[in-house]
């Protein structure tokens, strides 16, 4: 049995991903006065985040995860944020309506500034130095003083977590996410997409659905429902010193909470039973997301649910597949299959970014959009076999016009993607390829059809 936990007791553990610090006492010091800023987030709305999830492990609603790689300094900005919520709104209304079903919608956003790496070091020319590690561990210019781990890069971290949370509360209850103006977006994306003919069919089918409210007087001025939303958010819980200092005991209930985010996750890379992250996870009552690769046996998927959800509580753990389109097929079955001889209930997510990341032939890091959609239509194939429920999606995007991923109905090339390469680690999927991804998503819905759709949906 586990060791009692406390929200240190992680400090025990072996730690997998996390730089050392030169300076330990100035790291305490970050570590001690975020402990004292008020949360992030708070405990009513994780529960609420777990109810909802809870909803999409029962096959009543829809997941859609999703942001950027790698949070920076550089690109935070309120066109950035308004463009990244636009975006979701916009994919939710396409997946709202073709699976009759609420869409429960997550941002990798507001606390995603940490990233595992494939190697501890980089080295260019003859100059070996710290890899980079996302912007709340060490900078991304290639200097020995950038890549040096700074404490003080925390409490940047917190700051603009902060402002972008107080942007997105306001965007989603001030107005802009009406369900009219999406609608227009979303029509104004499928006038302009070159394989338009694709997508008119649902556009249409929608179009029809909000004639037919408006006629018999459901209008986003008399129903709330229609006028705002609720986008949670999440983030992988790499950095554990800075977690610790934003978990705290929530008065009502006596239970811990992390609080600088909705939801966290375990990446492929710290996943390890006997290790920190785990061990600190499994303490925090949010909800907490698993990335499965192809290197994750089931015995040890069964003891990791155990591990994180010991009272199978619906909406505590969302498994995300990461496994490339090339591997999808041989092992996610034998996962599915031991989490559901054992009775665990839990929320099944297809990310089909990380295992389909290949080398460009002009040398960029990059991922063909075939074998995004390759992936995710395996995953809905797989589930609709094995006669359980596909949860949803979780992807890396942005709602700026980058060219990172190759293909698409714009045909990103090779040649193109050193046009708008901003990206700071991984490549994302860009506005438009995110709406043809939520449109592909939509037809396979439209062919499984989840059993319950009497719920009431709204985007």
């Amino acid at each position: 049995m586990p060791n009692q936990w406390s929200p240190s007791s992680w400090r025990d553990y072996p730690i997998a991903q996390v730089p050392p610090y030169p300076d330990l006492a100035h790291l305490a010091d970050v570590e001690g006065r975020l402990a004292s800023y008020p949360p992030l987030v708070f405990a009513g709305e994780v529960r609420a985040l777990k109810s909802r999830l809870a909803d999409v492990a029962k096959g009543k609603a829809l997941l859609l995860q999703g942001g950027d790689c790698a949070e920076s300094f550089a690109e935070h900005g309120a066109d950035n944020i308004r463009d990244m919520f636009r975006l979701f709104l916009q994919m939710a209304i396409v997946l709202t309506y073709a699976g009759s079903l609420p869409v429960v919608k997550i941002g990798r956003i507001a606390g995603q500034f940490a990233k595992p790496r494939s190697t501890p070091t980089e080295t260019q020319g003859d100059e070996e130095l710290l890899s980079y590690h996302g912007d709340v561990i060490n900078g991304i210019d290639f200097s020995k003083q950038s890549r040096a781990p700074d404490p003080e890069r925390q409490d940047m971290v917190y700051r603009q977590s902060a402002s972008t949370l107080n942007l997105l509360r306001a965007f989603a209850q001030g107005g802009y996410a009406n369900i009219e103006n999406v609608h227009g977006w979303m029509l104004d994306f499928v006038a302009q997409n070159p394989q338009r003919e694709k997508y008119e069919h649902i556009a249409q089918r929608i179009s029809e659905a909000m004639a037919f409210m408006r006629a018999i007087g459901i209008t986003p001025q008399n129903h709330d429902a229609l006028s705002a939303t609720t986008l949670y958010t999440s983030h992988e819980a790499l950095l554990l010193g800075y977690e610790q200092a934003l978990t705290r005991i929530d008065s009502t209930s006596g239970d811990w909470y992390g609080t600088s985010g909705h939801m966290v996750w375990i990446g492929d890379r710290t996943r390890q039973l006997d290790h920190a992250h785990v061990e600190f996870c499994r303490g925090i009552k949010n909800p907490i997301g698993l990335k499965c690769g192809p290197s994750l046996d089931p015995d040890d998927l069964l003891r990791l649910c155990d591990r994180l959800n010991p009272h199978n509580e619906a909406g505590r753990l969302t498994l995300i597949a990461r496994f490339g389109h090339d591997k999808v097929g041989d092992k996610l079955p034998a996962l599915i299959r031991a989490v559901e001889r054992e009775g665990h209930c839990v929320v099944w997510s297809c990310d089909p970014m990380h295992g389909n990341t290949i080398k460009s032939p002009s040398g960029y890091k990059t991922r063909p959009f075939d074998r995004i959609l390759s992936e995710i239509r395996d995953f809905f194939a797989i589930h609709q076999a094995e006669n359980t429920i596909a949860g949803g999606v979780h992807i890396e995007m942005t709602g700026a016009d980058v060219t990172e991923c190759t293909g698409g109905a714009r045909s990103v090339t090779d040649a193109d993607l050193s046009q708008r390469y901003l990206t700071h680690c991984d490549p994302r999927l860009n506005a438009t390829q995110a709406l043809e991804l939520a449109f592909t998503v939509a037809e396979l819905i439209n062919k499984q059809r989840l059993p319950t759709t009497n719920l009431q949906a709204t985007a």
